[in-house]
């Protein structure tokens, strides 16, 4: 059985980007994890990526949730920086 960290090892994003994917899509980080790999196939994934960190950041933003916002912006700059939104 693999675990947690046997997952993020394959996958190319960091922890807190797969946990903004589960976040954003209500699914467990082993799910998440395996469709980070779909989506960076692909440069409309990598643009949906990009989305659902910045729609995540929103949500916790309307709740007040300052301390996540925090966290969601650090996770969008390093995805800014190791996968950028092509064609920007």
């Amino acid at each position: 059985m693999l675990s947690m960290q046997d997952l993020l090892d394959y996958c190319d994003l960091e922890h807190g980007e797969i946990e903004a994917i589960a976040e954003h899509e209500h699914i467990p980080m082993a799910v998440a994890a395996e469709m980070s790999e779909v989506l960076l196939c692909s440069p409309e994934g990598v643009c949906q990526l990009h989305a659902m960190i910045i729609e995540n950041m929103q949500h916790a933003l309307d709740a007040g949730h300052y301390e996540r916002v925090r966290q969601l912006a650090q996770t969008y700059q390093h995805l800014q920086r190791r996968h950028p939104i092509p064609g920007a």
